[in-house]
């Protein structure tokens, strides 16, 4: 890639592309409970990165993937990303008013809706993965093989226990192990659905998915760290979320655990070991490559 302009170009192309993919499979606004499907179109088209369906294409692409299958899993793992800060941001949880710079979905839909809003996005994420079977009936067996994935890093063994573990810490000094641990499930797993699940529907072996979670699982926890250090050194205007919000909400993070030099450094280790991982992979994609160093070393 000739430049960081080209890369932001490329980039900008990707994103338009993806947000047309979402336009495409939200449900239509109609019947006594639209208001559920307008909640989840303002939640979902609140703009962000859409970096977990663009990890899916650029995983899908190293590849060399034909399958038609892959357009319902791009728009269900955002689908799924979304759902989870939905809920992060509930009076419960983070208890946050403003998300990618504008009020979240449950201060501007009642704190009721936005807890509906969450579960409607993760039920219809499903749904529409499920429709990948009728867009490519003969790539069922990668279909599954994909649904399996995406389930299980959502889930209890995935994100969501990720999240559990970190309610129930919050407040506590925690260890780095079980802080491991946090992001590993919190923040990885959907990372690591997202490219896993690129590279079976491109077609990958059983042993270059394997190495594809590997590279997702450090470049997740290194895009976390960075996350950590940004809450206290970035500014809200920057990256359109309250900042200290770690702080406010009494939370172990790297940066409280190691300190800022130590946090970057670790970001450093777990970028470079995903770059060498992904240079043993049998395809080439130097978009992907990019990509991958810029959301771990990331100003917003």
């Amino acid at each position: 890639m000739n430049s960081n302009d080209d890369f932001k170009t490329q980039m900008k192309k990707r994103v338009e592309e993806i947000e047309g993919i979402l336009m495409e499979y939200l449900p239509r606004q109609r019947g006594y409970q639209s208001v559920i499907m307008e909640a989840m179109s303002y939640s979902l088209l609140a703009g962000g990165k859409r970096l977990r369906p663009m990890l899916m294409k650029e995983m899908f692409r190293l590849y060399g993937g034909t399958s038609k299958a892959l357009n319902p899993f791009m728009a269900a793992i955002e689908m799924i990303h979304t759902y989870s800060l939905v809920h992060d941001d509930l009076p419960a949880m983070d208890n946050d008013e403003y998300r990618r710079g504008r009020k979240t979905t449950h201060v501007v839909y009642g704190e009721d809706m936005g807890i509906l809003a969450g579960d409607a996005l993760l039920n219809y994420a499903f749904e529409t993965a499920f429709k990948a079977f009728v867009t490519d009936p003969e790539d069922s067996l990668l279909i599954g093989r994909a649904l399996t994935v995406l389930g299980e890093k959502a889930g209890i063994y995935g994100m969501i226990g990720g999240q559990v573990i970190d309610v129930k810490e919050t407040g506590n000094s925690i260890s780095k192990n079980i802080l491991d641990t946090i992001y590993k499930l919190k923040t990885s797993a959907l990372i690591e659905a997202a490219m896993m699940t690129g590279a079976i529907l491109g077609g990958a072996s059983e042993e270059e998915v394997k190495k594809v979670e590997k590279i997702a699982e450090y470049v997740g926890k290194a895009f976390q760290i960075q996350d950590d250090i940004l809450d206290v050194t970035s500014t809200e205007e920057v990256l359109g979320k309250p900042i200290h919000s770690d702080e406010k909400n009494e939370k172990t993070t790297y940066v409280t655990l190691l300190g800022i030099a130590e946090a970057e450094k670790e970001v450093e280790r777990l970028s470079s070991d995903a770059i060498t991982l992904l240079h043993q992979l049998s395809g080439e994609n130097e978009y992907l490559e990019h990509l991958l160093m810029w959301l771990v070393h990331r100003d917003r």
